[in-house]
C-alpha cells in the first residue's frame, strides 16, 4: 500500500510564500540613489529651487515673492534618513528651514527638524518636534556647538519600532520612545514622505516673532547634499515594515536603546546646549504633562 504525503503541497505552498515574503521585504528596503532628481520632487515653487547637473546637491530661496519645498516620491515606514545641510548665513531672522518626515494626513505623525534663523552673530536655534495621530505640542530646542552657516553637517534621523533619535553628525541630540503600550502616542501605522522646506516664519521663528526678516538681506539660501534614505517603501501593509531582518536592520534591538557612548553625548547634550524641553514645561501643561515625560527616554 503507498501512502500519500497529503501535506508536501502544503509545505511547498508555505516555502514558496515565505521565498516571496523575504523577496518583498528586501525589495522594500532601500538605500536611495544620491540623486535629488530622482528620489524627490519639487512640491513648492520651482523657480525658488536649484539642483546641480549631477543632482547630488540642491538649493532652497526664500525671497518676498516665495519660499520653496522638496518631497522624496516614496513613502516610508521605519527607517533612517541623513541629510547634509548647511544653513542661511549672516541675518537670518524669521527665516525657517525644516527638514522632517511627514504622512501628510490630517491626524498626521511628523518628525521634525526645524532650524530658526537669528540676527547676525546670534546662534541658529535647532527645535525638534514630534507628531502622533495628529496631535503634537512636543518641542525640544537646543544651541548647535557649531556655526551650521560655515559648512555642511548631517542630520539624522533614526525611526523604527523602538523609538526615534534625533541626530547631529551622529551625536543624539534628542530621544522619543516607543511606549504606545503605555498609553503614549507614537508614529507606527502611517508612512511618511522625507520632506524639506524654506519659509517665512517671522511671526514666531526668532524671539517670538519679534525680529522680522530683513529682506534687504535676502534672498536667502540654504543647501543640502549628500543625503541617504535607507527605509523600508511603504507598499500598503505595515507587516512588511515592522519585522526585524538584515533588510529592515533598523529594527533590530540593538538599535532599540542608545550605545553606551552614545548615552555619554545624549547627556551632554542636553546638559550644556539643552534650552526648551517640553517636558519640563509644567506651566504650557497646567501640571499636566504629557504621558511620556513621565516614562523612561531610553
Amino acid at each position: 500500500m503507498t501512502l500519500i504525503n497529503r501535506s508536501k503541497p502544503f509545505v511547498l505552498l508555505i516555502g514558496f510564500f515565505i521565498s516571496n515574503l523575504l523577496l518583498w521585504v528586501s525589495q522594500a528596503s532601500v538605500v536611495s540613489s544620491g540623486d535629488f532628481n530622482k528620489d524627490f520632487f519639487v512640491t513648492w515653487s520651482p523657480t525658488h529651487v536649484n539642483t546641480s547637473n549631477d543632482g547630488r546637491s540642491r538649493t532652497l530661496k526664500l525671497d518676498q515673492e516665495s519660499g520653496a519645498s522638496f518631497s522624496s516620491i516614496q513613502t516610508f515606514l521605519f527607517g533612517q534618513i541623513d541629510m547634509k545641510i548647511k544653513l542661511i548665513p549672516g541675518s537670518s531672522q524669521g527665516t525657517v528651514v525644516a527638514y522632517y518626515m511627514s504622512s501628510n494626513q490630517p491626524n498626521r505623525d511628523e518628525i521634525d527638524f526645524e532650524f530658526l534663523g537669528n540676527v547676525n552673530g546670534q546662534p541658529y536655534i535647532l527645535q525638534t518636534n514630534v507628531y502622533a495621530d495628529g496631535i503634537d505640542n512636543r518641542e525640544e530646542r537646543i544651541h548647535l556647538w557649531f556655526d551650521p552657516t560655515k559648512d555642511f553637517h548631517t542630520y539624522s534621523i533614526l525611526w523604527n519600532i523602538h523609538q526615534i533619535v534625533f541626530m547631529v553628525d551622529q551625536i543624539p541630540i534628542r530621544l522619543y520612545r516607543n511606549h504606545a503600550d503605555k498609553g503614549a502616542a507614537y508614529p507606527r501605522l502611517q508612512p511618511m514622505s522625507v520632506q524639506a522646506s524654506l519659509w517665512n516664519g517671522e511671526s514666531w521663528a526668532t524671539r517670538g516673532g519679534r525680529d522680522k526678516i530683513d529682506w534687504a538681506k535676502g534672498p536667502f539660501v540654504a543647501s543640502f547634499g549628500d543625503y541617504k534614505i535607507d527605509g523600508c517603501v511603504w507598499k500598503g501593509n505595515p507587516i512588511f515594515c515592522n519585522g526585524e531582518s538584515n533588510e529592515n536592520w533598523w529594527n533590530k534591538n540593538e538599535f532599540s536603546s542608545l550605545t553606551r557612548v552614545q548615552k555619554r553625548w545624549f547627556k551632554w547634550v542636553r546638559k550644556y546646549h539643552l534650552i526648551y524641553d517640553y517636558c519640563q514645561d509644567n506651566g504650557r501643561f497646567h501640571n499636566k504633562l504629557p504621558k511620556e515625560c513621565s516614562l523612561p527616554k531610553y
